[in-house]
């Protein structure tokens, strides 16, 4: 057989730029799209790494056993077209598949992965070893080949890797960057067929590249007319307002498909959710009732506790610190956020933010950040704590929500951790939860000043339903021998999945 022509060395080193790129691409893509059915977390994240890793390996190998078999100018073109049209029909197959699969079981997770990112990142990854082969003409030249386009490869990635998290997530939605994405590889793989037809090599007939182009429209067409879970996409979200059919003023806010907030337009006192019931009595007892309050809040969400203070403190100094800014533009359009002198919000990390906070200078400090079901594991740590204890007043007040589910390992972890630092803890949760019969939100209450249980208490039993207000050895003994988290081993996510 004669041997192929090689490529000219910038269209050979522009190709495994672009396949290695795109893969990278579809593979951050790829989060985002599962996320609104499965959650954002590290199991999500491991599944979507490892698919795309397993699609890789299996597409570079058969690659290559193609590139010995045939000849690698015939393969490339409808290998590029054949990408555009997987990357295409990911938007159908994730957001059809997601509405069935939806929920956090592990065969779920990794199938949703798959849909996102195997069939198209197999197929992009079999580019580099076909050109390879071509541009091995001269075999004293093999290490500088392999290793110029290699090095280029990984370039590729890192340029994707970069600009896809810190501009294409920022300015379109997932649906756009796929699309996109979908559109260019066709664009070059067209393209690059004509280039080839030029050469004097037909990488297809016509009526085959038809039907391919035909086949790629379709996947298009289904991709953009498929169901979406999000009104807004942000840089961290899918985020949905749902209007309250039994109360005309209510709105509750959908985060990656987790009821994050609920808010009541028309009566900021309206706390509709239990834990938020909870919180707004640790604040109703932080100070004598209608003293204004110097609060922090880590995580804003649907800033429910916010407005909350305002309404009930009036006069109260409030910052907010949010990781999402698009989030909070969403809260001033639907869900009626004013911020002004005495309701700040900073933009950024809660970790970070807190650092720069002054010392002594809150009363009370609300911890409500997650990042889908999960509260963020550095902020979950010891010096996480020990940073917020900083931050308050002798006699000020923590209240930290978190989600759990039996046997609780998480929550007791973070409340052996936080006793690490407060001297004074406490725990407000559903009965059945403590029994560990449930999962359930659970609030834990920290102070470097002896908690008015008793006044709590009294204000917990104004709540919707019965709660459990544990401290002292009752609460001892539910934390058991729990180890204290901190920011060299805190492994959330598997203390979640029990």
């Amino acid at each position: 057989m004669e041997t192929p022509r090689p490529l000219p060395n910038a269209l050979a080193t522009a190709l495994v730029f672009f396949a290695s790129g795109a893969v990278l691409v579809l593979e951050i893509v790829a989060l985002r799209l599962v996320g609104p059915y499965v959650g954002v977390t590290l199991q999500v994240s491991s599944s979507v790494i490892g698919i795309s890793l397993a699609a890789i390996a299996y597409g570079t190998w058969l690659g290559g056993r193609l590139a010995d078999k045939f000849d690698p100018r015939m393969l490339l073109a409808p290998a590029l077209i054949l990408s555009a049209i997987g990357t295409a029909i990911t938007l159908p197959l994730v957001r059809w598949g997601g509405e069935v699969l939806r929920g956090g079981a592990a065969p779920a997770v990794l199938l949703l992965a798959a849909m996102a990112v195997f069939l198209p990142a197999f197929l992009l990854a079999g580019i580099t070893p076909l050109v390879v082969k071509l541009q091995l003409g001269d075999l004293r030249k093999t290490g500088q080949v392999v290793g110029r386009l290699s090095s280029f490869g990984t370039l590729g990635a890192i340029t994707a890797t970069l600009g896809t998290g810190f501009i294409f997530v920022a300015a379109l939605p997932s649906s756009a960057i796929i699309l996109t994405l979908a559109g260019v590889l066709a664009v070059s793989g067209f393209g690059l067929g004509w280039y080839l037809r030029r050469s004097t090599i037909t990488p297809g007939k016509p009526r085959t590249r038809a039907a391919l182009a035909a086949v790629g429209l379709v996947g298009a067409g289904l991709g953009a007319l498929a169901p979406t879970p999000c009104d807004v996409e942000t840089a961290y979200h899918c985020a949905r307002i749902d209007h309250d059919p039994a109360l005309a003023s209510g709105r509750t806010l959908i985060l990656n498909s987790a009821r994050h907030s609920y808010v009541d337009l028309d009566d900021p006192e309206n706390l509709e959710f239990a834990y938020t019931q909870w919180l707004g009595a640790v604040t109703d007892t932080v100070r004598p009732p209608d003293a204004p309050l110097s609060a922090l809040h880590l995580g804003g969400g649907g800033f429910t506790m916010p407005a909350y203070v305002a309404a009930t403190r009036p006069g109260s100094d409030q910052q907010v610190i949010e990781l999402d800014g698009g989030l909070v533009e969403l809260d001033e359009r639907e869900l009626g956020l004013r911020t002004g002198p005495q309701l700040r919000v900073r933009v950024g990390d809660a970790r970070v933010g807190l650092a720069a906070e002054r010392t002594e200078a809150y009363d009370l400090v609300i911890g409500d950040a997650f990042g889908h079901l999960v509260v963020p594991w550095h902020l979950a740590t010891k010096e996480m704590a020990a940073d917020i204890a900083r931050v308050l007043k002798t006699d000020g007040v923590y209240a930290q929500n978190v989600i759990d589910y039996p046997p609780d390992r998480f929550v007791r972890a973070e409340l052996a951790t936080v006793a690490a630092v407060f001297p004074h803890v406490a725990l407000i949760a559903p009965p059945a939860a403590i029994k560990g019969e449930t999962g359930a939100n659970f609030v834990i209450v920290g102070s470097k000043s002896p908690l008015r249980l008793t006044v709590l208490r009294d204000a917990l039993d104004l709540a919707d339903e019965p709660v459990s207000l544990l401290s002292g050895p009752e609460l001892d003994d539910f934390v058991g021998d729990a180890r204290v988290l901190t920011d060299d081993y805190a492994p959330v996510d598997q203390l979640l999945q029990g």
